[in-house]
């Protein structure tokens, strides 16, 4: 059987202000716990869209059995980070930056599974394509004159 990991934010929504603190609690659903390897978890902010993508991590923990006596590693797990001022989620056309909860479970045997929660910081409208103008253009074929004779 494969582990599940779930994930739960600690915060009425999911939008976030800037220094707010973010609290989670996640667990994994396993039968035998002793297949777990270590456990990871992060808060981390990652680029989408054209160019290079960038990600950078605000907040990781990792577990290992042998920090723990019975070396139990479902959980519950719960932590709690500040967020930082930016960058902010942002959505838009060309680039986007996404701000998510990631827990990663290694197992015992070299596979792995992660589970991911996305969550919004800060509160920017979301961009819209350029749109064409909808006012047309003058027409080449009208002289101003006869436009200032009505």
């Amino acid at each position: 059987m494969e582990p599940v990991v779930q994930i739960r934010l600690l915060h009425p929504g999911s939008r976030f202000t800037p220094g707010e603190a973010l609290r989670c609690e996640y667990h994994v659903q396993l039968d035998d716990p002793s297949q777990i390897q270590a456990l990871e978890a992060s808060v981390m902010w990652f680029t989408e869209g054209k160019g290079e993508e960038d990600l950078a991590v605000q907040y990781f923990e990792r577990h290992v059995p042998a920090d723990y006596v019975g070396g139990d590693m479902r959980g519950p797990w719960q932590f709690s980070t500040l967020l930082p001022r930016s960058p902010l989620s942002y959505p838009g056309v060309i680039v986007k930056v996404r701000w998510c909860v990631r827990v990663r479970v290694f197992l015992v045997r070299g596979r792995g599974v992660a589970a991911e929660v996305p969550f919004q910081l800060g509160n920017l409208p979301p961009t819209r394509a350029l749109l064409r103008p909808t006012a047309e253009p003058p027409r080449a074929d009208v002289e101003a004159s006869d436009e200032l004779d009505e």
